[in-house]
């Protein structure tokens, strides 16, 4: 039976018993981890978000029916005792901070008893994810997931702490708000109180923040959430959380470095990890030309080499073919594979295909010079001399090609450079390397609107030199936006805003909307800029995805506390459900398969 706590109160967590003194009298409280009943003594590891300290249960030291009860602990019961400080008589456990002592009990209260858990609650579980989400209370007890969570709140609290030391507000905005279009798909809330209307959820507060910006705030802040309907991948999430910013009189040198200060600050407090500043920057076309990526993986080298002016006039159809239809020829060296099986090329070839390549040309170099490729019968001695030198060949290395339209061939290269660093072990979860990623394209063309998109958003300034090619070649227009990287992921953005109204028109009217419609979509902050608005930038970091990277973990899941899986769905609660009837009509809504079936 359980018992209550009253008359006790806890004294320190589990792992701060550590500081006390031998002979310090101590009360505890918590879950058992492990209970070992060896006859006359029962060991038990209590454990709470701080850590586990060992329990000693001696009868003598503690009254018989105490005893007894000690005997009936298992796993996940909650138990608070009374007990004395001592240095361990038995082996000294060094994986723990209180390895060198143990409580030897004289009071022991069952608070609460458990069932046998579904799984054992231990760090790095194999037990299946399924599993462990459909019973996340249970999961979120394991002490590596506490530690990201732990991690993650202190993150939050230093972020706020530096932006406030820097002049920054905190200020709110809205979770309900207009449904607003170039982005990705909207969650909407319907209104009961306006029928057929509905809110959409926030994909971030932009609009909101260049409101205050107009509203004379100068500088803003927000730690908040952002919801977006799309597919989901390990470092991706329905909804998640961002630090959001935007500055006043600012231009982009004002916003990274402010930044690059509040990341050295983080990881030095967070993790004792120096962050050399300033940060390396690369221009968007160079992060593409030598990686592949517009968010490039700097712990490594294996960069793409253009070779296009190689193989020209070469007797390979596929190289030629491409190259007549304005594509490329790139090429990448994975250094020490040359004596990789031709089933792992092959393999190679359909995670290539998988990117949309029609398939992978190489040239394997043995160990002892000697050359196998795929292509070789059609290339002359010389062009394929040519090749190895342009990707500085060595015995031993493996050089892949891909020819296709540019982007493809970026694409598809970018990819296998990070599926062979995974191979080969070039990626160092140790090592944290951050990059700027600046001048990235205004637009792009889409294929299946055959328009003009936003690559960021409508409201992203270009650079003032590129002004006149937005009638010319809008393609070539770059923008005064900006990625922070690391290790392979953005996880940060922003860009300078548009502050002038000709330039703003110009932009809506580059991608397809009449003034009317841009209105309906954005006259609250067409109208704020007409009364007088401040140059002002951004930026947004996903908090999720930065802490996950902090922790170490693949995945954005274990730095969430209830996480949704693939299909945007929580197997804890089984939302998103059903609703009534009643819910349906109040809102003035009917379900269109429902109506099918009648």
């Amino acid at each position: 039976m359980a018992e209550s706590m009253q008359g006790l109160h806890r004294t320190c967590r589990c792992a701060e018993v550590a500081a006390e003194p031998a002979g310090s009298q101590v009360t505890l409280m918590g879950w058992v981890a492990r209970a070992r009943n060896k006859g006359g003594i029962v060991f038990v590891d209590l454990r709470d978000r701080s850590g586990i300290v060992q329990l000693v249960f001696e009868d003598g030291s503690i009254d018989h029916e105490g005893f007894e009860k000690a005997g009936r602990l298992r796993s996940e019961f909650v138990i608070a005792v009374v007990g004395t400080v001592e240095k361990r008589l038995g082996a000294v456990n060094p994986g723990l901070v209180t390895g060198e002592i143990e409580i030897r009990v004289g009071q022991l209260r069952i608070l609460s008893e458990s069932q046998v858990p579904p799984f054992p609650v231990e760090e790095n579980s194999r037990t299946k994810d399924e599993i462990r989400l459909k019973y996340r209370y249970l999961d979120l007890r394991r002490p590596d997931l506490q530690r990201n969570l732990m991690m993650k709140s202190r993150v939050a609290m230093l972020t706020r702490q530096f932006f406030a030391g820097e002049g920054f507000l905190e200020i709110e905005t809205p979770m309900l708000g207009k449904s607003t279009p170039e982005g990705a798909r909207d969650y909407l809330v319907p209104s009961r109180i306006h029928p057929g209307s509905f809110y959409g959820l926030p994909q971030s507060p932009q609009l909101y923040k260049q409101l205050l910006m107009c509203s004379g705030y100068d500088r803003y802040i927000q730690i908040t959430r952002c919801f977006r309907d799309e597919d989901l991948r390990a470092d991706r999430q329905p909804e998640f959380t961002q630090i959001d910013m935007e500055l006043s009189f600012v231009d982009v040198d004002d916003v990274i470095d402010v930044n690059e200060r509040f990341l050295a600050y983080l990881f030095k407090e967070v993790l004792d990890v120096e962050v050399p500043l300033p940060i390396q920057r690369i221009t968007w076309q160079e992060a593409m030309d030598r990686f592949g990526s517009d968010k490039p993986d700097m712990r490594f080298g294996m960069e793409l080499c253009d070779v296009s002016d190689l193989v020209r006039d070469c007797g390979f159809a596929v190289f030629t073919g491409a190259l007549e239809k304005d594509g490329s020829v790139r090429g990448i060296n994975a250094q020490g594979q040359g004596g990789m099986p031709r089933k792992k090329i092959d393999k190679l070839v359909e995670f290539a295909r998988g990117y949309g390549a029609k398939g992978l040309a190489y040239i394997a170099i043995g160990a002892d010079g000697a050359r196998k490729s795929s292509f070789g019968k059609f290339m002359k001695e010389e062009e394929m001399d040519a090749l190895v030198s342009a990707l500085d060949g060595k015995p031993g290395d493996l050089l892949l090609f891909a020819a296709d339209k540019t982007k493809l061939v970026c694409d598809v290269l970018g990819a296998l450079r990070l599926e062979l660093a995974k191979q080969m072990g070039l990626l160092d979860k140790n090592e944290y390397r951050f990059v700027w990623v600046t001048e990235f394209p205004l637009l792009e063309w889409s294929e299946e609107e055959n328009r003009y998109t936003a690559m960021h958003h409508p409201f992203t300034m270009l650079m003032e030199e590129d002004l006149p090619l937005l009638d010319t070649d809008p393609g070539k227009v770059r923008a005064k936006a900006y990625d922070i990287v690391l290790n392979g992921n953005e996880i940060g953005g922003g860009s300078v805003r548009i502050h002038q109204n000709e330039i703003q028109e110009k932009m809506f009217e580059m991608l397809g909307f009449t003034k009317e419609s841009a209105y309906e979509q954005f006259g609250f902050l067409l109208d704020a800029f007409k009364y007088g608005v401040p140059p002002h930038a951004g930026l947004a970091y996903g908090l999720d995805r930065l802490v996950m990277l902090m922790a170490k973990t693949d995945s954005i899941r274990d730095v969430i506390a209830f996480p949704k899986v693939k299909d945007a769905s929580c197997l804890m609660t089984q939302s998103p459900g059903k609703v009534s009837p009643e819910q349906l009509e109040e809102l003035g809504l009917a379900l269109a398969a429902e109506n099918a079936e009648e």
